[in-house]
């Protein structure tokens, strides 16, 4: 699984488009700044690209949080559209019940949202459901009882182990697993944490018991980065095996159109 980062809707979207075809899936990370929109864009121009998401971006006071809103709804629907080579305004952001997000009418390409901060990340995958969380890498967690409410006893004994300076990062790292997997299922932090884990870093991935052993197959596949060097960002990708699987860079397209790599938001 790949992560690429992408400055601003005038970036091409090759490199996101070849991920999609060639691995199913993509993990994008941008900043808020490069998402927000100019001062003086028309404004109907922007609620055409909003969608439904507009009448709740007007109702929000300026702020950041306001700012983390239109940017990350903006890169979401700009990514989606250069694979789908569609225009962003042409897709309809919808959330199920606890605020996952989906293309409405689209069933070929799921995904996922996240963002802290200066950091916007989106999830795209074309086999089964994605989800996708990200902190600060160095959020203040541990000795504060998160890792007693967010831990195994799997994972707290692993904890134990880790070097004390990485021990809160590697925390981070847990929380982040976690919270993606969450979300690729539609739970959110509805999902007891301390009912599931994850091994130490450097394993493969998976999703363990409380006491450490397997608890999912292999049709899910985790993955966490270090972006911008101050941000974990952690993908969940559910692939239930049906149709057919990249083998190789080539010949691969599975998706309707992948033409405009340059599609973005006007």
């Amino acid at each position: 699984m790949r992560s690429v980062r992408q400055r601003g809707p005038g970036e091409s979207w090759g490199a996101v488009c070849r991920a999609v075809v060639e691995q199913g899936t993509c993990v994008v990370h941008a900043l808020v700044d490069d998402w927000l929109p100019p001062e003086g864009r028309d404004p109907r121009a922007l609620a055409a690209d909003l969608g439904a998401d507009h009448e709740r971006y007007a109702r929000m006071p300026a702020s950041r949080n306001r700012d983390r809103f239109v940017a990350s709804r903006l890169l979401l629907k700009s990514a989606a559209s250069a694979v789908l080579g569609t225009l962003p305004r042409e897709l309809e952001l919808a959330y199920k019940p606890g605020g996952r997000p989906y293309l409405r009418g689209i069933d070929q390409l799921d995904v996922g949202l996240s963002h802290t901060d200066g950091l916007l990340v989106v999830g795209l995958t074309r086999f089964g459901r994605i989800g996708v969380d990200t902190e600060p890498a160095d959020r203040r967690m541990l000795e504060l009882g998160t890792e007693l409410k967010a831990c195994t006893p799997f994972e707290l004994e692993a904890l134990e182990r880790v070097p004390a300076e990485r021990r809160n990062r590697e925390l981070v790292r847990l929380w982040t697993l976690k919270e993606a997997y969450s979300k690729a299922i539609g739970q959110g932090l509805r999902f007891r944490f301390t009912e599931f884990g994850f091994g130490p870093q450097g394993e493969r991935l998976s999703v363990l018991r409380p006491d450490g052993t397997p608890g999912t197959g292999r049709e899910w596949s985790f993955h966490s980065w270090l972006v911008e060097d101050a941000y974990t960002v952690s993908a969940a990708v559910h692939d239930p095996g049906f149709g057919d699987r990249p083998q190789s860079g080539a010949d691969l397209p599975l998706l309707p159109v992948l033409v405009d790599p340059r599609s973005s938001v006007s």
